[in-house]
């Protein structure tokens, strides 16, 4: 049997009555960045209900007083939470980003998430300066935001999106020291700054007011490593110690899902330019992930790919992973 046959099965197993959800796990939109991309917010909490998700991460599609009634309506009639994600202000303008918040405010989200960087902090910058740049930038940003969110009091989450490493995001957390501003916990980006999954979890789990919630593969590649979401369970992270972690630290933070289907992503961690921003790491990080990809070697016949899939099969493939890690999650980690 196929993997795409197993995940079919999985996932019709898991599939609830319309409107009787049977996770309290919820659904990133980022989970289907790669065919379904949805659109409008309030068919997307619908969708994900059918799937049997406890909540969605979305964008608000509409700021219309109406529209954000008719989403938070539906959401507690569906007994489903919502988090909203918002781009950081890029410049000293930051009307957008109030807009955003209210509109959250309005629509009845548990928090704001963000993220400072749209790319990868060792495909985006190649020298230490430019890096230096972005954090006065980004903590910039993050100061002129954290009065508006405290104003309307509601959280604002900042990822790790493969740029700040464990320890930078939690500092800058630390030193701001409000209950209005934490981190958007992804459970597996930092694999890809060399960081050890687990301890990142443990080092952020005490800010963590929003998830990502993910199990990711490694692979041996020629310039390092590759890395991929899998569906839960087929990866290297520790997902009922990360649940534990979490729940102990902050226990109203609800566990969203993130599992993006797309090829793996090339870590070039033995390239100069991967190092130009790390000026304070050290070999041991390095020598400790390598370790990690070989000891995980052969725990998957090969890393998923979506090369050759039609655009019907990549729709399904991708409903079909969300399927599995949603009654993986349900089944075994209680979740």
């Amino acid at each position: 049997m196929t993997r795409r046959q197993l995940l079919a099965g999985a996932a019709a197993a898991a599939m609830p009555a319309f409107g009787v959800p049977r996770t309290g796990m919820g659904i990133a939109t980022t989970s289907f960045m790669t065919a379904r991309r949805p659109r409008d917010t309030y068919e997307f909490l619908a969708y994900c209900h059918a799937l049997g998700a406890g909540g969605i991460q979305a964008p608000l599609a509409s700021l219309d007083p109406a529209y954000l009634k008719k989403l938070r309506d539906r959401a507690e009639e569906f007994g489903m939470y919502i988090e909203v994600m918002a781009e950081l202000p890029k410049s000293n303008e930051s009307e957008s980003f109030e807009r955003a918040v209210a509109g959250a405010k309005a629509a009845g989200a548990l928090c704001i998430r963000s993220a400072a960087l749209g790319g990868r902090r060792y495909e985006t910058f190649s020298q230490l300066s430019d890096w230096q740049e972005f954090v006065k930038r980004s903590t910039a940003a993050i100061d002129r935001v954290l009065p508006i969110v405290t104003k309307q009091q509601i959280p604002l989450a900042i990822e790790n999106h493969k740029d700040w490493t464990a320890q930078e995001l939690a500092s800058l957390v630390k030193e701001r020291s409000s209950e209005y501003l934490g981190v958007c916990l992804d459970t597996g980006n930092n694999i890809a700054l060399l960081d050890n999954p687990m301890s990142v979890i443990e080092t952020l789990a005490p800010y963590a007011i929003s998830t990502h919630f993910k199990d990711m593969a490694v692979e041996p590649s020629a310039e390092g490593f590759l890395l991929s979401e899998v569906t839960l369970g087929e990866g290297i992270v520790d997902l009922s110690r990360a649940v534990a972690t979490i729940r102990q630290a902050r226990p109203k933070t609800r566990i969203t899902l993130e599992m993006i289907t797309r090829n793996p992503l090339d870590v070039p961690c033995l390239t100069d330019k991967y190092w130009a921003t790390f000026p304070d790491r050290n070999g041991k990080y390095l020598a400790d992930t390598l370790r990690m990809v070989r000891d995980a070697a052969g725990r998957l016949q090969h890393l998923p790919r979506i090369d050759g899939e039609s655009a019907a099969g990549l729709l399904q493939l991708e409903e079909d992973n969300v399927q599995q890690c949603l009654y993986y999650g349900r089944t075994r980690l209680g979740v």
